[in-house]
């Protein structure tokens, strides 16, 4: 599994963001669940990742 794209973070990637202002990327949940809630920001959670949902 691939790791989580923001620089410093070690947990696994479970979503793909899709942000209008950048590139898509993959992060772990918290990432997700802290950068999902600016408008326009949406989250897809990855296929084979569920254990890493948390």
């Amino acid at each position: 599994m691939e790791q989580c794209a923001e620089e410093g973070c070690d947990n696994p990637a479970a979503v793909r963001l899709y942000v209008p202002w950048a590139d898509d990327r993959d992060v772990c949940t918290a990432h997700a669940r802290a950068q999902v809630q600016r408008d326009g920001v949406v989250a897809e959670p990855l296929d084979g990742a569920e254990e890493n949902w948390r």
